[in-house]
């Protein structure tokens, strides 16, 4: 039986199926991150290890595991945080949690989308102030939604959720994609255009592309220009997708009628400036954060962990071909 580390203290059952799968697990039992230098430390001699987000897992921290290393699972969609080539070259299998957080995600995008065109956040802050003085036809007026436009930029999972979601608005759907989709266009009515044809005509643009070389501030000044200054920019993808420091400026200057936020570009940072736009909604990471989806995310990350294990294949491995190979070895 394996060794295996859990970095971080996580909700569900992921830790006593380890256990009844007969591994040892060191599990860190605060909701905290480990210190870099605990992490190497904890991380020697490991057979498996299931990460999280915060956790950078490098040539180093894989050097500090040993060549014994089989597996890291990682607890998100995402595994930007891991080096995929570096494990892959290992032998290691990477895995994640794809499909199970869909929905939750769609959800809190759904959220920054009415919270921002209905001004719900200034609102809010204007009760708790003793600031409401009773209605008035000029007060908070924001946009709507029956008929606009909403345009998905990534079109996989999460994006065609949030795109079915719209159905109830009567929206027209446009994607950016490499290729066309057929369940976007079938199901949805969606139309695939360009990252530059979405930006100028969308209400609102939802983005939902990983962070890649290609991707990083895939929205900068010059594209958040070409954006209606009626328009609403949301991002739950990745916060490095943005230029932060731009979006900044355009919403300062009024380029875009406003922002919906779950993630940053130095997460838990924000950008100088931000915090005081009041056309913003800024949530903390909330996007897989329900008691059922982070319960499905944990019984997802353990079968990774003991698929590797025990030699078969992972339900879900970003590197499929290092984990056939091993299945094949035995």
């Amino acid at each position: 039986m394996a060794d295996i580390l859990v970095t971080r203290q996580i909700p569900g059952p992921a830790i006593q199926m380890l256990r009844d799968g007969g591994h040892t697990v060191r599990a860190n039992d605060e909701d905290a991150p480990l210190p870099r230098a605990e992490l190497l430390e904890h991380i020697a001699g490991v057979e498996g290890v299931l990460t999280q987000l915060h956790d950078k897992v490098d040539a180093e921290l894989m050097d500090a595991a040993g060549d014994q290393l089989r597996v890291i699972a990682n607890y998100a969609v995402g595994f930007n945080n891991i080096d995929v080539d570096e494990a892959t070259r290992r032998g290691i299998v990477v895995c994640n949690t794809p499909g199970v957080l869909s929905d939750a995600t769609a959800d809190i995008a759904w959220t920054l989308i009415l919270g921002t065109a209905r001004r719900a956040i200034e609102g809010d802050q204007m009760m708790r102030a003793g600031d409401f003085h009773g209605w008035g036809p000029n007060m908070l007026l924001g946009g709507d939604l029956v008929g606009k436009t909403l345009a998905i930029v990534g079109a996989g999972r999460i994006g065609f959720e949030v795109a079915r979601r719209s159905i109830g608005w009567r929206m027209r759907i446009l994607y950016v994609a490499r290729s066309a989709h057929e369940d976007f266009e079938t199901e949805l009515g969606a139309e695939r255009v360009s990252l530059d044809e979405a930006l100028a005509q969308a209400d609102y643009v939802s983005l939902h592309v990983p962070i890649t070389d290609e991707t990083h501030h895939l929205i900068n000044a010059d594209r958040l220009a070409m954006m209606k200054p009626t328009a609403y920019l949301i991002n739950t993808a990745r916060g490095p997708v943005v230029d932060e420091a731009a979006l900044v400026t355009a919403l300062q200057n009024h380029q875009i009628a406003g922002a919906g936020l779950d993630v940053y570009e130095a997460e838990p940072k924000m950008a100088p400036g931000l915090a005081e736009c009041p056309n913003t909604l800024l949530l903390p990471h909330l996007g897989s954060a329900t008691h059922e989806t982070r319960d499905a995310m944990s019984a997802l990350t353990a079968r990774n962990l003991l698929a590797v294990l025990q030699g078969a294949q992972p339900p879900h491995a970003v590197n499929p071909d290092v984990a056939a190979a091993r299945v094949a070895d035995g």
